[in-house]
């Protein structure tokens, strides 16, 4: 496996380092750094997206042909990284990471057309309606009804832990259409717009006190069939395939820069003198994490190499979704662990992006406890570590 760069793409890393030091802002900046969950809030995603998309950046996947980049893999294998060592906010992923691959692999022609501008330009944000209260992991037993009447659907039921859908005018979702068979051949997968009527979204406040997630609620929910991709109860096969790209991106640039403030927050002394980085025991787990952190970094080129030969990111997606949740469950458990007390300090307004205030401990600090809260939700997010399991057990290992 060869993952040197050639002098193409050597260029190619210049123009985006030059990029994103001519276009990030402090501002930006800060955005990314005070993020104290999964997803940027929407004001400052957005500000970024429409950055991106001014540079015709702003969807790097995409084929050409549909307004992406067109670039490949290697080039976006040296975006994502670069992105991430220069601190650069995150895009929202459901529409640019899901939605829109979901449609250019699966849509209809008028889908595609309608959609994917919207997606790129941000007009459309999207939300995902897949889990239900009853139905996270087990997902082919969703009971949200959807119901003929016409050349409608007519929903009722709910879903939970709904990502912004606070903020979404768009969303995809799997509806139940059909009880009378296995039940993932009664699974449609839809297309609705949020201000729907029938629709109400209620917030899920996290212990951290950020909002991310909500249930959304459907009452007598009318939704056109033409909204369908796919088949009609064949729902289930264009799930599994965004799926995929849920799961595809390991973001071990991300891990890297994670741990290298962990270290530099380590070297600091306490009032004793003393640093934690020269605990022989707190060293150690340092030592482990960054072996482990290189680990998926190199699981990571693995799965590039696959795709390089044409291929999607395939259930190998599953292995990357695994190890990046733990290992940024257990970096934000060690940043915890090195802030010791100034860690537990409630100061959201802390937080705010460009905020004058007073900080109790390193301003850097802030979100340590927020997102050890969190990321305790990414080895559910997305399908549990157990699910990924069983999916590289069965389907990698051939078990």
């Amino acid at each position: 496996m060869d993952i040197s760069f050639s002098a193409q793409h050597q260029a190619f890393r210049d123009e985006v380092r030059t990029f994103l030091d001519n276009a990030l802002t402090d501002e930006h900046r800060q955005a990314a750094a005070f993020c104290p969950g999964m997803f940027l809030d929407y004001e400052y995603n957005m500000a970024w997206h429409k950055v991106l998309y001014k540079q015709g950046w702003v969807a790097p996947a995409w084929p050409k042909e549909y307004g992406g980049t067109g670039w490949d893999l290697m080039q976006r294998y040296i975006w994502t990284t670069e992105t991430g060592l220069a601190g650069a906010p995150t895009t929202a992923p459901m529409g640019l990471g899901m939605c829109g691959p979901m449609l250019i692999g699966h849509g209809t022609e008028a889908q595609k057309a309608y959609y994917l501008p919207r997606i790129l330009s941000g007009e459309d944000y999207w939300c995902q309606g897949y889990s239900e209260p009853t139905s996270g992991s087990d997902l082919a037993s969703l009971s949200l009804k959807a119901v003929t009447d016409g050349e409608d659907f007519v929903l009722n039921g709910s879903k939970i832990w709904t990502t912004h859908a606070h903020y979404a005018n768009r969303m995809f979702l799997l509806v139940r259409s059909d009880d009378s068979g296995k039940p993932q051949d009664g699974i449609t997968f839809l297309l609705l717009d949020m201000d729907t009527p029938g629709i109400k979204v209620d917030p899920i406040v996290f212990a951290s006190g950020t909002h991310e997630v909500n249930q959304v609620f459907f009452d007598d929910v009318r939704v056109p069939k033409k909204n369908i991709v796919g088949e009609e109860n064949k729902g289930w096969t264009v799930a599994k395939y965004l799926l995929e790209f849920e799961r595809g991106g390991g973001g071990a640039a991300r891990l890297h820069t994670a741990l290298g403030k962990l270290k530099r927050f380590s070297q600091a002394t306490d009032t004793s003198g003393q640093k934690l980085a020269d605990d022989p025991t707190f060293s150690k787990k340092l030592h482990e994490a960054a072996v482990q952190v290189e680990a998926i970094q190199f699981t990571e080129f693995r799965i590039m190499a696959a795709m390089a030969k044409g291929g999607s990111p395939g259930p190998e997606s599953s292995i990357m979704k695994t190890l990046s949740a733990r290992m940024n469950q257990y970096l934000s458990e060690l940043m915890v662990e090195t802030l010791a007390f100034y860690a537990s300090v409630h100061q959201p307004q802390a937080r705010a992006v460009g905020q004058n205030v007073p900080v109790v401990g390193p301003a850097n600090g802030v979100t340590a406890f927020p997102r050890y809260f969190n990321l305790r939700a990414s080895s559910i997010a997305g399908g549990t570590n157990e699910v990924q399991a069983n999916i590289v057990a069965k389907m990698v290992l051939g078990l």
